[in-house]
């Protein structure tokens, strides 16, 4: 299970995971823009229906990416995903603005990509 090579089962997981974080965004954070005048159980009975469909899609990509990768391996690549698909989210559909912070905490996920991926020599 410890290689994770790019792969065919690779890039399913992680177009998979795309698809599903998006799902996960928005159940997470578009209630703060969408609902905010609305009782926060209405939030939550939303945000549970989106996130339905985000586990739909979630489910079934770590256990395809479990056949060749590791549970950390999962674990950072959907850190990786959960930041590119954040960083856009927030700037074009929140209109938050673009920080120099997001860039440093890509630096730090992109060194942890590093060690779960490197070979175990």
């Amino acid at each position: 299970m410890e290689n994770a090579s790019m792969g065919p089962v690779f890039w399913k997981t992680a177009g998979l995971l795309v698809l599903s974080n998006v799902f996960m965004t928005f159940a997470w954070y578009a209630h703060l823009k969408n609902l905010d005048g609305r009782p926060w159980m209405i939030a939550v009975l939303v945000s549970w229906a989106i996130a339905f469909f985000e586990y739909l899609i979630q489910v079934p990509a770590n256990r395809i990416g479990y056949t060749q990768m590791n549970l950390g391996q999962l674990k950072i690549l959907q850190e990786v995903i959960t930041l590119c698909v954040f960083v856009p989210f927030a700037v074009f559909y929140m209109q938050q603005p673009l920080k120099l912070d997001y860039v440093w905490a890509a630096m730090c996920i992109m060194g942890a990509v590093y060690f779960v991926f490197r070979s175990a020599t």
